[in-house]
């Protein structure tokens, strides 16, 4: 039988008694004195001792069951009264031990829940959210999100120690038993369905300003009939519209190429789930146009009224404009979310641009004292070649120019070796991060070239130490990019920045001749990145490989200097050897480790050898190297690898994209990749 606690009186209960027996001590100490005095006192006053002792005792004796009577029916009262509260109370409330178990529950939680009073199952059984594990335990409540019967509750939570509670009490003390149980849990269930409701129409409501542009308007009317181009437009135009209506949006034709939509965000969610098919849809428009018809969308949300959205909606469209087009972008202030983009752009046959760029990229070097040439970090040949360029085009105008080289790049060790020792460049081409900063100043024109990434440049402080900052890249924008450039010219559609700097110098000015070896490095990096002119070649491409061929590049002097050695080779057919085949379209492989000159330019040679297997839409090559993880991606037509990429923090193009991934194992950065790659397909948007 287990040992019952006992109980004592406290507090002011116990107080009375111990009077009762100071004050017979007392009387005794007086019993004590008197006989010292008299005898006879003495006796006297003992007989009276006795009768006050027996008094006391009858008193007590009689008293006793009646005092502790009376406090339990007071307590029972009392509980009674605080129960028949809580069970009115209008919130459904429970108490549960610390396990879960449901221990008393109010008459309006019985009326929710359509259980007994004496329901005494888990409370997870009715809320499965209300686990023993979701408990507070460190503090003293906690509010958890829970949902009944389509009804959005938020469960307050309070911890009550039962310590506590007997301690407190001013008549009774318990002895407690180390080790005892000592919580219970009281659950206050709010209904929050209304104001959910509520905040979510507050939500739907909110205003969205889109703006839709077509891409390639004149491109794709271009050789056709007026007949048939009035039907094009009249379709295009016919599909804009029923699309946006059907989802309660107020569409508005601006131009002949361009609409302006006004929404909500209810709306916007709605095309949001359906990716934007109208991307696809109006691609499907053939009556008698070789080029289909792309658009670009772009949508902003978060701003304070209108006009902030439309600021932000033109945010957008210049994002997806700047990716290539054929895509949506949705900026919400914060973040900006995608869409699309699985297409290639098409190339632009005019020169327009690259002329109107060229003459404002000249202005704006001819007020400057300096121009400083930066790339990315770990340049690879394309990144050298543009770099090149732009000092030979700064020097044709009579200003100094640097090139900002960090650590040593063994795939462009050899060119670096040969223009160091030209004597075209005896004050020095090449400067250090260091030599750069002291140099750079409000009078130097900064040129940023094959990247568009400030986290990606190869002296980032640099951006700081000038206003003056020309942006000159092929690869697609992203979220991360360089704000308020004087100068910004991305073109998707060029296959590499070299070929972009050789349509730029022919129409910089009339005195600029490249030197042979500056030729030859412009014109490996184009066959470097376009894999030998297999990759993202057109006709410019080959109109900037006839201008290098012109000036001087001599195309077998630079087969042999990209001649790869035998360690770099068996590494490369090692790669394509051990490739794993997953989903039955994708090729991963692992390069393995050895003392290479360029692990990564390995890496990307080996995933454009996968590429000639038959079956594999895309490949990813993962490469070890600088304690980071590079992955090069790789494509034909099939997959946009650059959406793959994105997900793990890099970009590029649709057909060439890669990444770097820190603080990971290759097996790790694997994973990761294999995940991407299963929730794109799942979704479809790969």
């Amino acid at each position: 039988m287990k040992n019952k606690p006992k109980i004592k009186y406290s507090g002011n209960l116990g107080m009375h008694w111990n009077w009762n027996l100071v004050l017979s001590l007392s009387l005794l100490v007086l019993v004590l004195l008197n006989f010292r005095i008299s005898h006879r006192a003495g006796l006297v006053t003992l007989l009276f001792a006795g009768c006050y002792f027996g008094v006391i005792l009858l008193v007590y004796l009689y008293y006793k069951p009646r005092i502790l009577r009376g406090l339990v029916d007071f307590a029972t009262s009392f509980s009674q009264t605080q129960e028949e509260i809580l069970r009115q109370i209008e919130l459904p409330v429970t108490i549960v031990s610390s396990s879960g178990r449901i221990m008393w529950m109010n008459d309006r939680l019985c009326e929710l829940t359509k259980k007994p009073e004496n329901y005494e199952r888990n409370i997870s059984v009715l809320f499965p959210e209300l686990t023993s594990a979701s408990f507070p335990v460190m503090e003293w409540d906690k509010d958890i999100e829970v949902r009944y019967q389509e009804r959005d509750l938020r469960a307050h939570i309070q911890r009550i120690s039962i310590d506590d509670l007997i301690d407190d009490t001013d008549m009774i003390r318990q002895e407690k038993k180390k080790g005892q149980s000592s919580f219970f849990y009281i659950i206050y269930l709010l209904d929050e369905t209304e104001r959910n409701q509520l905040r979510q129409e507050n939500r739907d409501q909110k205003p969205v300003v889109c703006l839709v542009d077509m891409d390639n308007y004149d491109e794709a009317l271009e050789g056709v009939d007026e007949v048939h181009s009035s039907l094009i437009s009249v379709l295009v135009d016919r599909q804009i519209m029923k699309y946006f209506t059907a989802q309660g949006c107020l569409p508005k034709k601006l131009e002949k190429d361009k609409y302006l939509v006004v929404l909500n965000q209810r709306s916007l969610d709605v095309l949001s789930e359906d990716h934007f098919s109208i991307l696809e849809s109006v691609k499907t428009i053939n009556i008698g146009n070789d080029v289909s018809i792309t658009l670009s969308i772009g949508a902003g949300l978060g701003g304070g009224n209108y006009l902030e959205n439309y600021e932000l909606a033109r945010s957008a469209i210049e994002m997806s404009l700047g990716r290539g087009g054929d895509q949506a972008v949705v900026n919400n202030a914060s973040q900006m979310t995608f869409f699309g983009g699985k297409s290639q752009r098409s190339e632009q046959h005019t020169r327009v641009k690259a002329r109107v760029k060229a003459q404002a990229m000249r202005e704006i070097m001819i007020t400057k004292n300096s121009v400083i040439a930066m790339g990315h970090r770990f340049p690879d040949m394309d990144c050298l070649g543009a770099a090149i360029g732009v000092c030979r085009a700064a020097r044709a105008l009579g200003k100094p120019a640097h090139i900002v080289l960090g650590a040593d790049n063994a795939s462009i060790r050899q060119w670096i070796e040969l223009l160091k020792e030209s004597k075209d460049y005896k004050e020095g081409l090449f400067v250090t991060r260091e030599e750069a900063l002291q140099m750079t100043d409000a009078t130097t024109a900064l040129v940023v070239v094959d990247t568009n990434r400030p986290s990606l440049l190869e002296c980032r402080e640099l951006m700081d130490k000038t206003d003056t900052i020309v942006v000159l890249d092929h690869h697609r924008q992203n979220t991360d990019k360089i704000e308020n450039a004087s100068l910004s010219y991305i073109e998707p559609s060029a296959s590499s920045a070299c070929e972009m700097i050789a349509e730029v110098l022919q129409y910089f000015e009339e005195n600029v001749r490249l030197r042979s070896l500056e030729a030859d490095c412009m014109y490996a990096g184009i066959l470097i990145d376009t894999n030998n002119f297999v990759a993202k070649t057109g006709a410019r491409t080959f109109e900037a490989a006839a201008y290098l061929r012109r000036s001087g590049a001599d195309i077998t002097r630079v087969r042999k200097m990209l001649r790869d050695d035998v360690d770099s080779y068996r590494a490369r057919a090692e790669a394509v050897r051990n490739a794993e085949i997953y989903l039955d379209a994708y090729a991963i492989s692992i390069l393995p480790p050895g003392e290479l000159k360029s692990p990564n330019v390995v890496g990307a040679q080996a995933a454009n050898e996968l590429l000639n297997i038959v079956g594999v839409r895309a490949s990813f090559v993962l490469t070890d190297y600088e304690n980071e993880i590079f992955i090069s991606a790789r494509s034909i037509d099939e997959a946009n690898v650059q959406l793959v990429m994105e997900k793990l923090g890099g970009g590029g193009h649709i057909s060439m994209a890669g990444a770097q991934l820190k603080g990971v194992t290759a097996e790790e950065a694997r994973e990761k990749l294999k995940a991407v790659l299963k929730q794109m397909t799942d979704d479809k948007t790969l």
